[in-house]
Order: C-alpha cells, then sequence, then structure tokens
C-alpha cells in the first residue's frame, strides 16, 4: 500500500510554591499535551542568560524539555556520566511526572517548568541549555522560544517537520547569539567517525555504492508517531539515520532523489503514516545510494562498497553495540562504545564552553530534512527529484 505522507492543588489562603507551580502544570498540560517524549554564530556562541555567574569549570545547566522516553531512558541517564554538562531543570506539560523526576535527580521546585512559562527560564542563571526531545512537529516551536530565552538549543533529530522550520530556528538562534546543535549522537560515536574518516581519506578507493537501512519491527509505538501532523511513520522516525549515514559514509551531498517508494504493510494500525519508505539517491560521481526505514522489517546496517573493497557498519544506529567489519578483517575499527548520548552532549557542552561552533550545527539537521522532503515528492510523484 502506498500512502502519501505529508507534512504536515489547597490552602487557599497561602498556596505553597509546588502546588503553584503543579496548578500551572496541569492548565499548561490542556495546551502542550501532546509533547511527551543553526548553526552557531561564526564567532562561537555566546554565554547564556546569567552564564557570567557559573563559577570557572563548572559544568553548564541543562534543562530536558519533554520528558518521554527518550529523556527518561537515555538522556537523563547519561547526564549522571557527563563532565562538562549536568541535568538542572526540566520542561514538561504533566504535572505527574513532576515529583519523580525531582526525585530521582535532585531537581529544585525553581527549575521546574511547564510549555506555558518556558519563557521565565530566561531569567534562570542555572540553565543555560534547552533541550528539545518533544515530538518533531513541536521542535520549531520550543527551540525558537528557548532561543528567545537567551538559552542555547540542543534539539533532537529530525530537526524539524520542514527545511523552511529548520531555518526558522536557525534565524532564531544567531538573531539571540546562542548555539544550535543538532542531536545526531552517532556523529560522535568511534566507529561511525571512522566511517566519516573513510570518506574523506578514501582507504578503500573511490566510492561506488552505499546502503543505508534503519529498520526495526515494531508492535505498539507512542500514540504521536502514527500521526502525520506530528512528524509520525517512519521516514521522519528512522530514515534520518539512513539518510545521515549516507551523506557522512560519502562525505557529500545527494544531487538527486532517482525514486522512491513509501507502503504499509499492516494498513490497520498505519492509518495515516507509512510504515517503511525506501529510496534511491544520486550522488557526486555517479556513485548510487540506496535507503530504507522500517517499522515492520528488521536491519541496521550501513554498508559501503568501494573500488577495493568494502566496510560496513552493523548494527549502524543502535544504542549500544555499533561494530565495524571490513572485507580485508581489518582492525581499524574499534571495540563497540557505549555512552553515545553522554558523548554527544559533553562534546556539544564542551563547544559552547569553550566558545566554539557546534559539533553538528542546525544546518545538518536541515539538510537531512530537505531530502526528506525530497523523498516524499518523490515518492507521491514516481519521478525523480532535485535536490
Amino acid at each position: 500500500m502506498r500512502l502519501p505522507v505529508q507534512h504536515p492543588l489547597v490552602e487557599p489562603s497561602r498556596p505553597s510554591r509546588r502546588e503553584l507551580l503543579l496548578g500551572a502544570l496541569a492548565a499548561g498540560a490542556a495546551l502542550a499535551g501532546a509533547a511527551g517524549c543553526g548553526s552557531a554564530p561564526a564567532q562561537g556562541p555566546q554565554p547564556a542568560s546569567g552564564a557570567g555567574t557559573r563559577p570557572k569549570g563548572a559544568p553548564l545547566g541543562v534543562a530536558l524539555l519533554g520528558l518521554g522516553g527518550y529523556s527518561t531512558e537515555q538522556l537523563a541517564p547519561a547526564l549522571r556520566h557527563t563532565r562538562h554538562c549536568a541535568l538542572r531543570g526540566i520542561v514538561t506539560g504533566t504535572p505527574a511526572k513532576v515529583e519523580r523526576w525531582q526525585r530521582e535527580h535532585a531537581i529544585s521546585d525553581g527549575n521546574v517548568y511547564d510549555y506555558e512559562s518556558l519563557p521565565r527560564i530566561a531569567d534562570n542563571p542555572e540553565i543555560d541549555v534547552v533541550y528539545v526531545v518533544t515530538p518533531t512537529a513541536l521542535h520549531a516551536k520550543y527551540a525558537i522560544m528557548a532561543a528567545e530565552a537567551g538559552k542555547h538549543v540542543w534539539c533532537e533529530k529530525p530537526m524539524a517537520m520542514t527545511a523552511a522550520e529548520c531555518q526558522s530556528i536557525i534565524d532564531a538562534c544567531r538573531k539571540n547569539k546562542v548555539s544550535l546543535a543538532i542531536g545526531y549522537r552517532m556523529q560522535h560515536e568511534p566507529n561511525t567517525q571512522t566511517v566519516m574518516r573513510f570518506a574523506r581519506e578514501k582507504p578503500y578507493g573511490e566510492l561506488q555504492r552505499i546502503r543505508a537501512v534503519a529498520a526495526g519491527r515494531s508492535e505498539r509505538e507512542a500514540p504521536w508517531r502514527m500521526q502525520r501532523a506530528m512528524g509520525g511513520g517512519a521516514l521522519y522516525d528512522m530514515g534520518v539515520y539512513s539518510i545521515n549515514a549516507i551523506r557522512y559514509a560519502s562525505g557529500s551531498e545527494p544531487l538527486r532523489v532517482l525514486s522512491a517508494r513509501q507502503w504499509a504493510d499492516r494498513p490497520e494500525l498505519y492509518t495515516e503514516v507509512d510504515e517503511s519508505t525506501e529510496f534511491e539517491l544520486e550522488l557526486p560521481g555517479g556513485v548510487r545510494a540506496y535507503g530504507k526505514a522500517s517499522r515492520f522489517d528488521s536491519e541496521n546496517r550501513l554498508r559501503v562498497e568501494a573500488e577495493r573493497g568494502w566496510y560496513q557498519l552493523q548494527p549502524m544506529q543502535a544504542y549500544t553495540g555499533v561494530r565495524g567489519t571490513t572485507s580485508d578483517d581489518s582492525s581499524v575499527f574499534a571495540q563497540a562504545h557505549d555512552g553515545q548520548q553522554a558523548r554527544q552532549m559533553d562534546a556539544e557542552a564542551l563547544a559552547i564552553l569553550e566558545g566554539r561552533p557546534p559539533v553538528v550545527p542546525g544546518e545538518e539537521g536541515q539538510r537531512d530534512v530537505r531530502i526528506i522532503e525530497a523523498v516524499i515528492r518523490a515518492a507521491q510523484s514516481g519521478a525523480a527529484v532535485e535536490l
């Protein structure tokens, strides 16, 4: 089945601080309940609001915006192992989550916000960075709000629903002189970095073909992942890994989408978004790249074929255990490394502290979203789309 995926509390006289806070959260939940889950200026990012009061050598304070599974199971635990940043705040539309997060992560009442009170984070010197971890359709809204509050922005991938939304985030961060980094954890993973180095050094000769598949069968999804308007579907959810892998493995930008197809093997479940998407890209030098994203199949691999051999990562984007192999059994790849999210956040925090541009800037996220849009157009039209 081919789917036309588009973008698309009680003492009234003297309420306590916690009661006021939870009351505000409850009010905001109705308006932002769907959320849960730029490069820096050339001279480097400016300090976030209140950063001048931070003791020398102190880590950056991070607020997680959106307390869904990824924040809960990956980012918050990773922030226990970082050196240059630490979890200091949360932004949530779900009041029931607050007490647990405060207890488990020692977050003070003053560092808890709902989505409507987010602008007040501008006055909080303990928060330097807001990490946006909401459904994709809400990334632009909250990334821009964080930038306008004078806070550095880390944004999960895909960066936004459209390249135009990505540009609006980039512009807001530039205007407010804050850093913007996109959460491409794989670009901080050592074996992935080896593949990126191979793209520059070409130890196996000129590239010929690339295959990047990010697929994992899912029997149950968060409701928003099944909604077109929120950025659900395999292409937005998983395809960004395949697209980014093709780009970093080749060290070049695709010229055109040659063909694309979107479908659902379980249409009773995937009623408005794609369950699988496959596409073929043309790269400079006549190199062809096949990409696939699926919530039905099970494959997780990046394979690069060149003149004098091949190399691959399998799995290529798992949270742990990314392993590399080569056609000549070279030992060039390291042992599998864990701690991708901690590496990512520490690297981006250090860039801010040292006044350098981010490791993975907003333009990187925008390039992938532009390709996502082109893949959708190619699937709908049945024709090639220039990039």
